[in-house]
């Protein structure tokens, strides 16, 4: 059964699917293994890409029966044309790019719509760490400082900020806990993932 073959989908993924219509063009960046394409196949009949740029999990998207493209993100997306997809996911990626503003603006321009999460910098374990003297480690920013890929580390309020700044409205916003269950109540403080819902001006 579906259910059961999806079992193992990541918590935050799963929740993240719910936005995504059945039968959507989605274009899945930094894919990984191909994971959330699979299950978006599968489970809500949708087509598309994934686009990744290591080497490794490669071959495990193929498996999957996901199609997908070996590239740099921030080297931009000029084969797809505008409004090419329905929706453009960039899941836990967007934190290592250097060029976030260039990388979001592209996304908006390939997809009608946007799903981006990154690791939420203000969640109050990152912050005691903080004023222990020490850089957070934690199931979301799991690395340690020196060997972290993350080169950005920002807050949901960060976020908003910036997505203003580029010429996107946010249509929606929901902090996850580390077992992809929404936050409510102080969401900046007890979320350690934040998951947006985005579409230009």
């Amino acid at each position: 059964m579906i259910t059961e073959r999806f079992a193992g989908l990541r918590a935050d993924l799963a929740f993240i699917a719910h936005w995504v219509a059945p039968g959507s063009r989605v274009l899945d960046l930094g894919c990984g293994d191909g994971a959330m394409m699979e299950y978006l196949q599968v489970d809500k009949h949708c087509s598309g890409y994934g686009v990744e740029i290591d080497d490794a999990p490669i071959p495990r998207c193929v498996q999957r029966g996901v199609s997908v493209i070996q590239q740099d993100i921030e080297s931009g997306l000029a084969m797809f044309s505008d409004a090419a997809f329905d929706t453009v996911l960039c899941l836990s990626a967007l934190q290592m790019m250097k060029n976030v503003e260039g990388v979001l603006r592209d996304i908006t321009r390939v997809g009608q719509e946007a799903i981006v999460s990154f690791p939420n910098f203000a969640h109050w374990p990152h912050r005691v760490a903080l004023l222990s003297g020490r850089m957070p480690v934690s199931d979301s920013l799991p690395y340690a400082w020196y060997d972290t890929p993350n080169l950005r580390c920002a807050t949901i309020s960060d976020f908003e900020e910036l997505a203003d700044e580029v010429g996107l409205n946010v249509l929606e916003c929901v902090a996850l806990k580390d077992d992809g269950t929404p936050v409510t109540f102080m969401p900046n403080w007890r979320g350690s993932l934040a998951v947006f819902r985005l579409r230009k001006k």
